[in-house]
């Protein structure tokens, strides 16, 4: 039979449960910022983000921008995650680490070049004179 759940997390219910879960998502962020990759990620965001409203015609192609330049954010928080959570078994290299490693860059990759299609369509429509 296994122990009962003694993680003091699990018992937090509502408010309780939001607040916690917003301090970790806060110490999140911060722990991501120490990340280079990540630093120039939201870097780029902060341009983006803005120009988005700008480049985009229509809610539609904005909407699609903003969420392309988070999904890069995302993706790389992801990254940082697995990286951290393999680098805490050790610094010796193994196969399944390092594939777990080159998985996680292979998924910021695309969502890279998702983003960078995405605005370069957006900015091919806007400065096209074929359209």
């Amino acid at each position: 039979m296994p122990p009962p759940d003694s993680h003091p997390h699990r018992s937090r219910t509502g408010l309780s449960r939001l607040w916690h879960a917003t301090g970790y998502s806060i110490a999140g962020l911060r722990a991501a910022w120490s990340e280079k990759a990540f630093r120039q990620e939201v870097l780029i965001a902060i341009v983006l983000l803005p120009l988005a409203f700008w480049l985009g015609q229509g809610w539609l192609e904005t909407v699609v921008l903003l969420s392309v330049t988070v999904l890069v954010l995302i993706t790389e928080l992801l990254n940082s995650a697995v990286e951290a959570a393999i680098d805490r078994f050790g610094g010796e290299l193994h196969p399944l680490s390092k594939r777990a490693k080159d998985l996680g860059s292979a998924a910021v990759l695309l969502s890279l070049l998702i983003a960078a299609g995405a605005w370069l369509i957006a900015a091919y429509h806007r400065f096209s004179s074929h359209v």
